[in-house]
């Protein structure tokens, strides 16, 4: 079968066509904004990529069209698939009929952490020998891709809360059907589609309705919005997970920045954690990871061991390069929670005497909507400077952000002068983090080779 996928550079559906690629259809895309890791990932794989939404991309013997969330009526593409009577489908859609029939799936819904904490949880199967399958928002740096279809029964799949398709406006994770599901957190996000918080619970709460009774619904013990998911009717058994040692699972911390840590079932040590990740956020993720891991089976003492080699996925704090004194890092930041708790974890690393310069970034639709504008600043509260990126499109006022920020800061309007204001501020010690969902017109890896050049 032929496919053409639209939208194709996004993590979501790089990852459903690398899938259909492995299953042997012919796939091809195209996208508006294509950009490394996901167009180097398709490249590999051999995925003739086309620049735009032109209705002569799709060539005459596709045998389906598979459209990305990211387009919406009036798109040319998409109205040349209505005019010409085209069969067209959704990528979960996709998933749902042809990768995921007969497998246990696994799958990680919440605001933030979902990309990570799907990561981890293939990661700790494939050490226990279950051969999964996986879906992931991003490139894990330990597979080196976003997506296969593995030979074992069961699938990981990174279960978002965003809206299926401009014809299908549930939730993605509805179609999944999972037996074991992560809830790692739920905060107001997604503001183009989602009026209030509550609108975001009732999706999660038809989530919880699709997850049998001989499944697990592993619950972030803390959150109260999931508490009040529960609420709305529960029809699985709940594990909790959390800091606190009357949840089921519970992380105890043994070094402040979240590198190490104990990890207890009802109470009882089962191994201790020490790996490479940083924060909070991510002792909650690994937490989580292990408990969906226990609740197919897995012997979790037997595979806590396999997390000290664990990488993570690209541009989740990763580090770009470091140069006279300078460590540079790119992170994919998109809501004020993951912001801070990212920040916190690398400054309970690096200590009081290092300084961390974040270069910021607005440009998920919450944030380029301003619904996270008053919490942006408390957000970037261990950042000693912050360069901001005010593009002029910008509809809201980014000099109450910065005139909020704790230390230095100051906003720009392109790329290229946030670079200036960056070389002209850092000394050798700095940490700088490049804070971004996009492109950031590749700032990142340009400032690196900045520095390095001298």
């Amino acid at each position: 079968m032929k496919l053409h996928i639209l939208g194709i550079a996004g993590t979501f559906m790089g990852g459903v066509a690398a899938l259909a690629r492995e299953l042997g259809h012919v796939v091809e895309g195209s996208d508006q904004g294509i950009y490394p890791p996901m167009s180097t990932q398709l490249e590999q794989l051999g995925i003739a990529l086309k620049q735009g939404y032109r209705p002569e991309h799709l060539a005459p013997d596709c045998d389906q069209i598979i459209v990305g969330n990211a387009l919406s009526r009036g798109n040319p593409a998409v109205e040349h698939v209505l005019d010409a009577g085209l069969r067209y489908t959704s990528g979960a859609q996709w998933l749902s009929e042809h990768v995921l029939p007969g497998r246990d799936v696994l799958a990680v819904a919440g605001t933030h952490g979902k990309t990570t904490t799907t990561t981890i949880l293939a990661w700790l199967l494939q050490a226990a020998g279950r051969a999964p399958g996986f879906l992931i928002g991003g490139v894990a740096e330990d597979f080196g891709v976003s997506a296969r279809c593995g030979s074992g029964s069961p699938f990981v799949v990174e279960a978002d809360e965003y809206d299926t398709a401009f014809f299908d406006k549930r939730s993605k994770f509805v179609h999944y059907r999972p037996l074991v599901a992560i809830l790692n957190n739920l905060e107001y996000d997604h503001a183009d589609i989602f009026p209030d918080v509550a609108a975001i619970q009732r999706q999660f709460h038809h989530l919880v309705r699709t997850v049998p009774r001989r499944g697990r619904l592993i619950v972030n013990g803390h959150d109260a919005h999931l508490r009040d998911v529960l609420g709305m009717g529960c029809w699985t058994p709940v594990e909790r997970f959390g800091f606190d040692p009357a949840f089921e699972w519970c992380a105890r911390k043994l070094a402040e920045d979240g590198s190490r840590f104990a990890v207890l079932r009802d109470g009882v040590a089962v191994g201790e954690v020490d790996w490479p990740l940083l924060g909070d956020h991510n002792v909650l993720n690994g937490l989580a990871a292990l408990a969906a891991c226990a609740a197919v089976g897995v012997d979790v003492a037997e595979v806590v061991p396999a997390l000290t080699g664990f990488r993570s996925v690209k541009r989740r704090l990763e580090v770009i390069g470091a140069h006279a004194g300078i460590t540079v890092y790119d992170d994919f930041a998109h809501h004020p929670t993951a912001i801070h708790t990212t920040l916190a974890g690398l400054r309970a690393k690096v200590g009081a005497s290092q300084r961390i310069i974040v270069a910021m970034e607005p440009r998920s639709n919450s944030m380029r909507l301003g619904a996270h504008a008053d919490a942006l600043a408390p957000s970037l509260v261990h950042a000693d400077a912050v360069v901001f990126l005010a593009r002029p499109e910008l509809p809201w006022d980014a000099g109450k952000v910065v005139a909020a920020v704790r230390g230095e800061a100051v906003a720009v309007a392109d790329a290229d002068a946030l670079l200036d204001e960056l070389r002209a501020r850092v000394r050798a010690g700095d940490h700088v983090v490049f804070m971004s969902n996009g492109g950031f017109d590749g700032a990142p890896r340009r400032f690196f080779e900045a520095i390095a050049r001298g």
